[in-house]
């Protein structure tokens, strides 16, 4: 299918009559037949539903480069006038929807006698086909007849004070009707095609339907057919999407309907998106000098190992072939274009197996901790330029310059991540190794190659000249621009969200077969995804009941992801590879984490579809400053929120006996646990195991030995999270902060070791046993892939970060701040304690070094 631009496509001119004026009750589809519909060979072509804004050229402004941008809600005086202009836009949106629904209206009339005849001796149709033809349309009509119903009066007592937002956020919130039409619309086509054919009645009712005019043309009624009134619902959120557009350019941002139509378009742009994922893409096709149609179906930067080294690639899937690009240094003002590194023919294409794995390439990778200090550079530039716009210096130079560093660092960093294999493989030739964050990527790749190789594909050559010309094409057919960095953003795009995303995974529903199922989440983070939580594996089902909750942290993050699992059980595939994920994807879906929904104090409940799987889940927000206070327990006879000295001084122990059991049971069974201390523990356990201990319940073995090992790691993260000061102290936390800014290792020794000597007892002794335990947890770094760098980043800031008196001293003013030099300082503090030989109590107070510094 070509997707065409709409210079190209004159057959959708109709969006510009729609917007001229704000004449939204034309009803632009009455010479739009099947004939138009056909793709440049003739072949029928499945509907594509273009989400962009930009198709109308009076709905958006353009940019100096002819890019869109994005509408601008009315200031100041324009106020009134941008008002008035919302009610014409809305005016003109009823009468479409008027139009819209006689024509639902007009599809289900000849619904009911039909079904009246099938259960006769001479049906026109069976009942399964009436099922199939008219799929959804009553549910359809409902909405939008519920929705025109309480937009109608709202126009009509118009005044600054009316709100609509609402009703178009509950519009989007139901377009699972219109996902569940898309994908029937085709079999409903083809099976009214068949009918019509074999049965000249339907024939008949179907080439002849009854439209009502609107209400003010009294007996005003149009003849369409059935296949055009069938492809109405598929323009329809098209249309819904662009009027938002309009809506949000004439709504003041301080009126209350501009977050709920923000919201409403958020999720009717994400809805478009994943219905063009799932159709194939209109993309503009290659006609190669053979006469050949070649389309390009997907493509996006992958970092590719090529001797031994990380090469960052543009990868081209075309119908019948994988192209890999990367693009050519050319001088300054002329177009840029790509070079072919190489390309497979789908015919010869195959994915190695794990059992190849012995091949692998050596890939080079960056220590844990360069990772780290990346991140934390990016996010220090990202608040340098902050200030300097805040400056209004009018010094763009130094926001330029800013810019350039970051997105040299971002880039370095995105290069850098990528640890999940995804090898290519050509039957006739070499192999290729990619690199990727997420196996959700790896994922949507393979599926789309396999989707592709279904059909019957001949293996193609290309001579010099066709791979020319191949290449020179992919700079006007590519759709991914960017490699996706902060310094490619606008500056209107949000930042993302930073701290702590609280999610229940409920449960599935639509497998076919019993099988062990989990899910896993992912969020994106500095321009990749990260895995953070995973639930329990529920056995032998085909409706898992989860209902666990996950507490995940964010780091300028804009979306989650779900993949749902069937578990391998057969020993011999596990192990082959590092980051080698072998279970079964069955699903995997996501959803744009929107500032104004999510972070509201009340529980967002929400389903992705995936497959045929849906998954629901709840989610909230909890900020950054908030989630970081530290909250005293009022009672003293607990554990948690209670002072260290009191809870040792209460059980005659030198170390609480929480740290002891977590201690001992994650060495038991958690040692060799992938992620373990990084991977969220359910948090309704979690908070299970702290009303136990709390309670000094009885069972709390028993409970422990049964309990998912994350829960028992992150209740143990938790208590020292509570602890209402940190188990460093407070009054030590400026005297680390400076010790571990020292440039001379053997004044930094001194100062380290006497900082620890000056802790209290129950302080000392319980960081060294956990200092001890974490050096352990760190030995198996091969099979559990958390190194003293990633233990350092987990539990620094828990064990160091000053409680709220000393924090609101110097107060983090920017959610980005979360990479602060302070947290920076905080991880530095205690990797330098896991990296330092083993250290005894006894000779720590023996030693009294020669440190007089008083602290």
């Amino acid at each position: 299918m070509e997707h065409l631009s709409t210079r190209e496509l004159p057959r959708l001119s109709w969006i510009d009559t729609l917007y001229s004026n704000f004449n939204y009750n034309t009803d632009g589809y009455e010479g739009d037949t099947a004939e138009d519909r056909k793709s440049q060979d003739g072949s029928e072509t499945m509907p594509f539903i273009d989400e962009s804004p930009t198709m109308s050229p009076h709905l958006c402004a353009q940019g100096q480069d002819g890019e869109a941008v994005s509408p601008t809600p009315p200031e100041g005086g324009d106020t009134e006038k941008g008002l008035e202009m919302k009610k014409l836009v809305l005016s003109g949106f009823l009468a479409s929807e008027e139009i819209y629904i006689n024509q639902l209206e007009a599809l289900l009339l000849p619904m009911k006698p039909l079904k009246a005849t099938a259960t006769t001796s001479k049906p026109v149709l069976t009942m399964e086909q009436i099922d199939t033809i008219f799929f959804m349309i009553q549910d359809i009509f409902e909405i939008h007849k519920e929705f025109y119903d309480a937009l109608s009066p709202n126009i009509q007592q118009w005044d600054e004070k009316v709100t609509v937002g609402h009703l178009f956020q509950k519009l989007a919130s139901q377009l699972g009707v219109y996902k569940a039409f898309v994908d029937n619309y085709k079999m409903a086509v083809e099976t009214a095609e068949k009918c019509s054919q074999a049965n000249s009645q339907f024939q008949k009712i179907s080439e002849n339907l009854k439209v009502k005019g609107p209400k003010e043309s009294k007996d005003c009624t149009t003849s369409a057919t059935m296949e055009a009134l069938l492809y109405k619902p598929i323009d329809r959120v098209t249309r819904s999407t662009l009027v938002l557009h309009d809506l949000l350019k004439h709504t003041p941002k301080d009126h209350p309907d501009f977050p709920l139509l923000q919201d409403a378009l958020r999720i009717s742009q994400n809805f478009l998106s994943s219905i063009n994922e799932e159709i194939d893409p209109r993309r503009t096709a290659v006609t190669t000098p053979k006469g050949e149609v070649r389309q390009l179906v997907k493509d996006g930067f992958l970092v590719e190992v090529s001797e031994g080294t990380r090469k960052l690639r543009h990868v081209f899937l075309f119908t019948d072939l994988l192209l890999c690009a990367k693009m050519k240094k050319t001088a300054v003002g002329k177009h840029q274009q790509y070079e072919c590194k190489w390309y497979i023919p789908l015919a010869d294409l195959s994915f190695q197996t794990l059992d190849d794995s012995d091949s692998l390439p050596h890939v080079q990778t960056l220590p844990e901790h360069e990772i780290e200090e990346m991140k934390i550079k990016i996010s220090i530039i990202k608040s340098d330029i902050q200030k300097e716009k805040k400056a209004q210096k009018g010094q763009s130079r130094n926001v330029d310059r800013l810019r350039k560093k970051m997105n040299e660092q971002e880039s370095c960093l995105l290069l850098h991540s990528p640890t999940i294999p995804f090898r290519i493989h050509n039957k006739h030739g070499k192999s290729y190794l990619f690199l990727l964050s997420s196996d959700y990527e790896r994922s949507e790749w393979r599926e789309s190659i396999q989707k592709l190789q279904k059909k019957d594909l001949q293996a193609c050559v290309l001579s010099s000249v066709e791979l020319q010309v191949l290449t020179g094409s992919c700079f006007k057919l590519r759709t991914v621009h960017n490699i996706p960095v902060t310094s490619n953003k606008d500056d209107e795009e949000s930042p993302g969200l930073y701290g702590f995303l609280h999610v229940i995974v409920h449960k599935a529903t639509g497998f076919k077969e019993s099988a062990n199922l989990y899910c896993t989440l992912e969020v994106d983070s500095f321009g990749y995804f990260v895995s953070k939580a995973k639930t329990r594996v529920f056995r032998d089902t085909t409706e898992p009941q989860w209902n666990e909750e996950f507490e995940i942290e964010l780091e300028g993050s804009q979306c989650l992801r779900i993949l749902c699992y069937e578990k391998c059980y057969d020993k011999t595939k596990l192990n082959k590879d590092d980051n080698e994920i072998v279970d079964k994807i069955m699903g995997k879906g996501q959803v744009q984490l929107d500032p104004q929904t999510v972070q509201s104090k009340n529980w967002h409940m929400d389903v992705i579809e995936m497959n045929g799987i849906k998954v629901e889940f709840s989610m909230k927000f909890t900020s950054r400053d908030l989630s970081l206070k530290r909250t005293p327990s009022k009672k003293q006879s607990g554990v948690f929120g209670v002072k260290i000295s009191v809870v040792t001084k209460r059980e005659r122990s030198k170390v609480p006996y929480i740290v002891r059991q977590c201690i001992e049971e994650v060495e038991k069974r958690g040692i060799d646990e992938v992620g373990i201390y990084r991977i969220s523990g359910v948090a309704t356990d979690i908070q299970a195991l702290k009303a136990a201990f709390d309670a000094n319940t009885k069972d709390i073995l028993m409970m422990l030995s049964d309990m998912d090992i994350n829960a028992i790691a992150g209740t143990l993260k938790l208590y020292f999270r509570e602890l209402p000061e940190p188990l460093l102290t407070d009054r030590l936390y400026p005297a680390f902060m400076e010790g571990i800014a020292l440039s001379d290792p053997a004044a930094k020794e001194n100062c380290m070791m006497h900082l620890l000597r000056s802790l209290p007892d129950p302080n000392l002794i319980t960081f060294l046993t956990l200092l001890e335990h974490l050096k352990r947890v760190a030995e198996k770094e091969p099979v559990n892939k958390m190194s003293l760098h990633n233990l350092a980043t987990v539990f620094g800031p828990t064990l160091l970060r000053p409680s709220e008196s000393e924090s609101s001293k110097a107060h983090i003013t920017l959610a980005s701040d979360i990479w602060s030099h302070d947290v920076m300082a905080q991880v530095q503090v205690l990797l330098y304690y896991l990296q330092h030989p083993p250290i005894s109590f006894a000779e720590l107070k023996k030693n009294t070094l020669y440190f007089s510094t008083d602290v």
